[in-house]
């Protein structure tokens, strides 16, 4: 595992890229997603990590406080909603199989 530092206010980004080559805009795209005020503790870049149309993909991106459902490639969260509704969770059943 790498550790990759960004710029100043950034979080790190955790790498697991032993031998294997990160392209240039991929890793601006790491380094400009570990600098949102948003993210939690650092970034991870798995052995695929790639340029996307979000964030890279192969990485992961944990938040505090928001909720990115297509920061991986845009489609990828294509059909995702954020809804608050009057539900809580245990006014869903035990089990959702059906």
């Amino acid at each position: 595992m790498q550790f990759i530092q960004g710029d100043i206010g950034s979080k790190s980004i955790k790498a697991w890229v032993d031998k294997v080559s990160v392209e240039e805009r991929a890793l601006e795209q790491l380094k400009n997603t570990a600098r949102m005020p948003f993210i939690y503790h650092h970034v991870a870049a798995m052995p695929d990590v790639h340029w996307g149309m979000g964030a890279t993909v192969g990485s992961v991106v944990a938040t505090r406080g928001a909720i990115i459902p297509a920061a991986v490639g845009v489609d990828i969260g294509c059909g995702m909603l954020d809804y608050r509704s009057n539900l809580n969770s245990s006014d869903l059943p035990n089990n959702l199989e059906g």
